[in-house]
């Protein structure tokens, strides 16, 4: 998830996959934008997008479907980038890295100038090879795998604050603030969750508290008996799920059942509210989540969130408002560049100082934020709120 200074519209070639493996494409690719023929110039300009459209987090790649269709008809009736309008094509890359490599490639063939989006980091690590094999400037919306960025890719970009960022907030939160001195970390194997647990162990040794408890399950897991009664034996003062929201619903549900001490939370592969749903009210109670600005707490989001509701008559997801920036981003870029050439917008890219909803988007020379985006949730009441 990653983002900012005044938002203007070039020739812009977003490369994203957005299409659902049920939407009846045979390609498994189409439009997402509504009137993106022609233009003043005569000519569009291909953004690709790829993100969950199916299997478990397909709920979330719709939201940020969406929300990318929003920007690029907001950016199309302003006149398109440099007269020329955007058209977006989208790929289903369901969380799975295979199904990522195909789509990927499926959008070079379909000749994307650009990529925005990307939410699972195990299909977001393949494909932004295959990006930076053809040298397709990228900018990666949600999944924030450090992997990603140890890549080195020089065409590939991070709106979303990395493992490291979200760390850094997790430790903080738990170590001091919270003084907690043995700690529980669960993940389930995939590559973002993995990767976060890797790295807040660093982070929490390093901080002089103790990681009682390294654990990771399956991840359609649903029965968390075994792994609550080692908990419930360990006695961490705090409990940090890396995973995401469908099998941590269920862990908090089970993890406060058995009575298990210290406070749990959850990074932000389970910030949804359908957590509080699965673990129930009650349950979830207290739950912290270490997350990226989502759209309801950002101070100049509110024009999005209603243009949001009326179009798609429900509320953006968590991180619907991150790849809204992210196409606004790519389309800063590209005007920037004043042309579609990829290694034109990708040093534009690499010079970045917009102000997005999500913040002010600056980049470090590895394509990261250059200040961390995290903040600290807390589910009260049944819903998210600031943690205080």
């Amino acid at each position: 998830m990653k983002k900012q200074t005044s938002i203007g519209i070039a020739t812009v070639i977003l490369g994203m996959l957005a299409l659902t493996a049920c939407g009846g494409d045979p390609d498994g690719a189409k439009s997402a934008t509504g009137s993106t023929e022609g233009s003043a110039s005569g000519k569009e300009i291909k953004i690709g997008m790829m993100f969950a459209l199916s299997g478990n987090e397909a709920k979330m790649g719709q939201d940020m479907k969406q929300a990318a269709e929003l920007a690029a008809n907001e950016i199309n009736a302003a006149g398109g980038i440099n007269g020329s309008k955007i058209k977006l094509i989208a790929q289903d890359d369901a969380c799975d890295p295979q199904t990522a490599t195909a789509a990927a490639n499926k959008l070079v063939s379909e000749g994307v100038t650009a990529v925005v989006g990307g939410y699972c980091s195990g299909a977001a690590i393949p494909a932004t090879g295959v990006f930076h094999q053809n040298g397709i400037p990228t900018v990666i919306t949600a999944a924030n795998s450090q992997k990603i960025a140890d890549q080195k890719f020089p065409e590939i970009f991070m709106i979303n604050g990395t493992g490291v960022h979200q760390a850094q907030m997790a430790t903080e939160y738990m170590v001091t603030k919270n003084q907690a001195k043995k700690i529980a970390i669960i993940h389930d194997n995939s590559a973002f969750a993995k990767d976060l647990g890797e790295v807040t162990k660093k982070q929490v040794e390093s901080a002089g508290a103790k990681v009682v408890i390294f654990d990771a399950v399956n991840p359609d897991e649903t029965d968390f008996s075994s792994l609550v009664s080692k908990l419930k034996q360990a006695q961490p003062d705090a409990t940090y799920w890396t995973a995401y929201y469908k099998g941590g619903g269920l862990f908090i549900k089970q993890f406060k059942q058995q009575g298990v001490s210290g406070i749990i939370g959850v990074g932000d592969g389970a910030n949804d509210k359908m957590l509080i749903d699965i673990a129930g009210k009650a349950a979830a109670e207290g739950t912290f989540i270490t997350n990226s600005p989502t759209a309801e707490f950002l101070p100049d989001a509110k024009k999005f969130i209603d243009d949001y509701k009326g179009k798609f008559s429900q509320e953006p997801g968590p991180y619907s408002a991150l790849q809204y920036d992210g196409i606004k981003l790519m389309a800063d870029a590209i005007k920037r560049a004043g042309s579609t050439d990829k290694k034109a917008i990708t040093e534009a890219l690499a010079k970045s100082d917009l102000k997005t909803l999500t913040g002010q988007v600056s980049f470090t020379p590895q394509g990261t934020l250059t200040k961390s985006n995290f903040v600290v949730l807390q589910v009260k009441e049944g819903t998210f709120a600031p943690s205080k």
